[in-house]
């Protein structure tokens, strides 16, 4: 009886596609569409659309109100080169900067501001900064780097003081790392330029490792939110003077929806699809927006934990479903709120809601804004605080149950989360028993693996009226993607109206592996007229896709773009290894393996090829690195098992399964895996209790009887045995072992 790792590779793919969700501000690399290329591949260049952008100093002269707005606004300095006056008093005096366990220095010199620190090659030396991103509360500054690169320092300046500090806190990033601020998650070209400037194509060079990036205009300028309009320009000069002029066919005027798109391409924590979103296009035909998930990376009533921007929870909000949109509330000019305090609030809810008895503070006291408890405020990067748009409810009862933070104990820290629930009691009483709260509470168990969580997330996917909300349900059901109810609720969800709840099933569908009566009805999305999902239809199908096609172009489009940073080159080892293209997969993970020397999900990919490749001791060692690295990441301890079983040493695979499902108790595989190691060390009882395990966390596949089955006959209980055969060839008629096992106990009893 072997270790059985058949959804090895399946479940390495979720993983990869669960991580290019997390990829941010990535740009456009045009590759050829119908091949899988190898790692410095030489990628096209694309400069279409680039003569179409007049600039936003031709907006002037006919828009001088809207332009002078706009011209000091943090989009118009979003980027900016360094200025000798303004950014001198955070250099001179100098200064020495403690950050955790490092002392850098800001200092002028021989007329130039220069950054003392330490480099990628770990020596504490002065760098030159060329370019600022940030305007208030803080900027970074752009240091120049070898291949086109600027790279974004981790020391900022608090513009009002004027103080330095580092965005990573006390995180202590090291020189090599990926995260540092030399490394490539801090590299401008490809994490940060697209959103602080205006038509930005990153233009990749793989043969090279560098950056040609180029731009229509430095900061956020008219056009990157009502799109190129060099024609528009023309045509109202070639027209000065007519009288009455006609209307500009050149121009097209947005609805809401394509404004909310607009400012969610930036203001959203998402992958990007294209690296090409032109103003007024769909925003999901361009990005795949990171939603609440099994991560931590929101709370599960939707509040942001992590930097999540403001796109993703104003999607989950009541008053986007109300239509509301950015433009109700902030002046697209200035950015500002087009009212001060409550005013903007009660621009609609004013004569429903009196603020003094409803939030019962003081006016103009804190506690007596709508914001302060409908939007509070989380830091990012340390000092940014920024204004959660979910416009959730505060609930000290969702506190105590799963420790959801409220707006309560965010300023009544010292009284208690007692305190906090009796005043909530007191003041709206039943009021908080709402759909919301129960909603929450679904979540929550869900991410917690309750084992009823399914019965929640499947009424939550039928009865949530937001499809946002039925999108993050459906995601969080892939872990229930074998039972058929949930396989059926996913299926439906395919057909639904949402496209971005179509691709979440999708994705949860797949989440364990393409099962076979799958492939069809997920081929049909193929031809979805939305990107987001034929992208994510495409990846499903990718062992198999054809690359030639519109989903197969897409795909490859998309992976192309990420194809600079360590997860892109992932991306492209997975489809190569499963189109068995081992060699070029394991070229590629070492590449990103070179990228990001730290990250487990990398070496967990890597032995994953190098075991198909039959290098298993290698691969063991790449997995022993990898839970050095993350040792409450329960796949690798599973990859671990599943390479030590194939070496032979099952003692040491046994302990890393035992791992396994004492990090993931709901890792069905892992429990499956965890009976045969048992069964092989003839521990028969060990075994039947983790494959009963395995059975009732996924009863529908027709592997976990069949083994029960096989340890009850080597045990000598026939009856046990044969009645668990039977459930085998209940599960899948075709089951030819379990046809011999029954055989064999025919003959016995004969």
């Amino acid at each position: 009886m072997a270790l059985h790792g058949t959804h090895r590779h399946r479940r390495l793919t979720f993983i990869v596609l669960a991580l290019s969700a997390l990829l941010v501000a990535l740009t456009l690399t045009q590759l050829r569409p119908a091949v899988s290329p190898r790692p410095g591949q030489a990628a096209g260049r694309s400069l279409s659309g680039a003569a179409a952008y007049a600039g936003s100093q031709s907006c002037h002269e006919c828009h001088e109100k809207a332009f002078n707005e706009w011209n000091g606004s943090h989009h118009a300095l979003a980027e900016r080169p360094v200025d000798p006056v303004a950014d001198k008093p955070a250099f001179d005096p100098p200064r020495d900067i403690k950050h955790a366990t490092q002392t850098s220095r800001a200092q002028c010199s021989n007329g130039r501001f220069e950054i003392v620190t330490r480099g990628a090659d770990g020596v504490l030396k002065p760098f030159v900064p060329e370019r600022v991103i940030g305007v208030n509360p803080l900027r970074q500054f752009l240091i120049p780097a070898p291949g086109g690169r600027f790279q974004v320092t981790e020391l900022a300046v608090a513009s009002e003081k004027n103080e330095w500090f580092d965005v990573y806190g006390n995180e202590d990033r090291q020189p090599g790392e990926w995260g540092h601020w030399s490394g490539r998650g801090m590299t401008w070209n490809s994490m940060c330029a697209e959103c602080h400037n205006t038509r930005l194509r990153k233009n990749y060079q793989p043969a090279s490792d560098s950056y040609d990036t180029t731009m229509a205009e430095r900061g956020v300028g008219c056009e990157a939110c009502h799109g190129p309009l060099a024609e528009h320009v023309a045509w109202q000069k070639a027209r000065a003077g007519e009288q009455p002029r006609p209307r500009d066919p050149t121009v097209a005027r947005f609805t809401g929806d394509q404004y909310l798109s607009t400012c969610g391409g930036c203001h959203a924590r998402r992958a990007n699809l294209t690296g090409d979103f032109v103003p007024g296009e769909q925003l999901l035909d361009h990005f795949s927006p990171t939603i609440p998930d099994e991560t931590d990376l929101y709370y599960p009533d939707g509040q942001v934990r992590d930097e999540d921007f403001e796109y993703v929870p104003f999607l989950g909000s009541r008053m986007c479903g109300l239509g509301v949109r950015c433009t109700h509330c902030h002046d697209p000019h200035t950015g500002k709120t087009r009212a001060p305090g409550n005013s903007l609030c009660l621009q609609c809810h004013g004569g429903k809601v009196d603020p003094a008895a409803h939030g019962h503070h003081k006016p103009d006291t804190p506690g007596s804004f709508c914001v302060d408890c409908h939007m509070p405020q989380t830091p990012y990067m340390q000092r940014h605080l920024r204004r959660d748009h979910g416009l959730t409810i505060p609930d000290p009862l969702l506190t105590r149950e799963f420790g959801i933070p409220n707006a309560c104990s965010r300023c009544h820290a010292d009284k208690g989360l007692a305190w906090n629930l009796d005043y909530a009691k007191q003041w709206y009483g039943d009021r908080l028993e709402r759909s919301t709260r129960t909603r929450a509470r679904r979540v929550a168990r869900a991410r917690a693996g309750a084992d009823d969580a399914c019965v929640g997330l499947l009424k939550m996917l039928r009865d949530e009226q937001n499809p946002f909300w039925k999108a993050v349900a459906a995601g969080l059901l892939a872990n229930f993607s074998a039972r058929d109810d949930v396989r059926d609720a996913l299926l439906a969800c395919t057909h639904d109206q949402a496209p971005l709840l179509r691709a979440v099933a999708v994705r949860a569908l797949t989440s364990r592996g393409l099962h076979p009566g799958l492939r069809a009805p997920i081929a049909t999305l193929l031809q979805d007229p939305v990107r987001i999902v034929r992208v994510d239809a495409a990846w499903a199908l990718h062992a198999h896709a054809d690359l030639t096609t519109t989903a197969g172009q897409d795909l490859v489009r998309f992976l192309g773009l990420n194809a600079d940073q360590p997860g892109g080159a992932l991306q492209w080892a997975v489809l190569n290894l499963d189109r068995g293209k081992t060699e070029t997969a394991l070229a590629w993970l070492k590449q990103a393996i070179t990228w990001d020397t730290h990250s487990p999900p990398l070496r967990q990919a890597y032995a994953t090829a190098l075991s198909v490749a039959g290098d298993s001791k290698e691969a063991v060692q790449q997995l022993r690195k990898a839970c050095e690295t993350q040792p409450r990441n329960a796949t690798i301890w599973y990859d671990l098992a599943l390479a030590l079983g194939e070496t032979g040493d099952l003692d040491q695979a046994l302990r890393a399964f035992k791992e396994t499902v004492k990090l993931e108790p709901t890792f069905a595989r892992a429990w499956y895996n965890l009976g045969l190691a048992h069964a092989k060390l003839n521990d028969m009882p060990a075994a039947l209790d983790a494959l009963k395990r395995a059975e009732s966390l996924d009863p529908n596949c027709a592997d976990h009887p069949y083994a029960r089955a096989t340890v009850h006959f080597n045990m000598g209980q026939t009856a046990d045995a044969r009645a668990a055969a039977n459930r085998t060839l209940k599960l899948d008629p075709a089951h030819e072992d379990a046809k011999e096992l029954l055989r064999q106990l025919d003959q016995q009893k004969r």
